[in-house]
């Protein structure tokens, strides 16, 4: 059943009215272009702003983005029962990917899209910045302050205020005051 309203709410509701809905609700601009799931699970910050073409898959776990994300175009947010924690003021620039679940290939009689899925989720702290085509996997942790640089992969673990790189990203430096 919950499968079907998920359905209906992707086809019937137009996108302008889940801008209008999460105006009101979250007191959040999101663009008419953008594909966000109003569910339980989904709670934006006041003042986030969320840009075209950009998905926000909840139905499956939560996502919660913090007072004045950014988060612009193109990006895809999908969350699995670990959850996706996005801290205050982070900014994801266009072609930003955070996936917060992964597959099972331990067996190896079953194809991989037939395994369990495992999600351990996402934390990214507040001040945080991902360059364009950043992918953020299952399980990573990403301090505040930190920079993670266009087209990195962050599988694990970044300290607070460093500057990551490359894939897998490596730290490059720490910002200091």
């Amino acid at each position: 059943m919950a499968d079907a309203v998920t359905l209906f709410k992707r086809v019937v509701a137009p996108g302008w009215l889940v801008s209008l809905i999460c105006l009101w609700r979250f007191g959040a601009r999101v663009s008419p272009k953008s594909e966000v799931e109003l569910t339980p699970h989904l709670k934006i910050g006041k003042g986030s702003v969320i840009g075209s073409y950009t998905k926000l898959k909840s139905s499956e776990g939560p996502i919660e983005l913090g007072v004045g994300v950014s988060v612009a175009t193109h990006c895809f947010i999908g969350s699995h029962k670990g959850g996706i924690s996005i801290g205050d003021y982070s900014m994801l620039g266009p072609f930003v990917s955070v996936v917060a679940n992964d597959y099972r290939y331990d067996r190896l009689d079953l194809p991989i899209s037939l395994q369990d899925k495992t999600s351990k989720g996402i934390f990214i702290g507040n001040g945080v910045w991902l360059g364009s085509g950043v992918v953020v996997l299952d399980g990573s942790h990403i301090g505040d302050g930190a920079i993670v640089t266009p087209n990195s992969v962050v599988s694990g673990r970044v300290d607070e205020n460093a500057v990551v790189q490359g894939n897998p990203a490596q730290q490059l430096f720490v910002r200091r005051a």
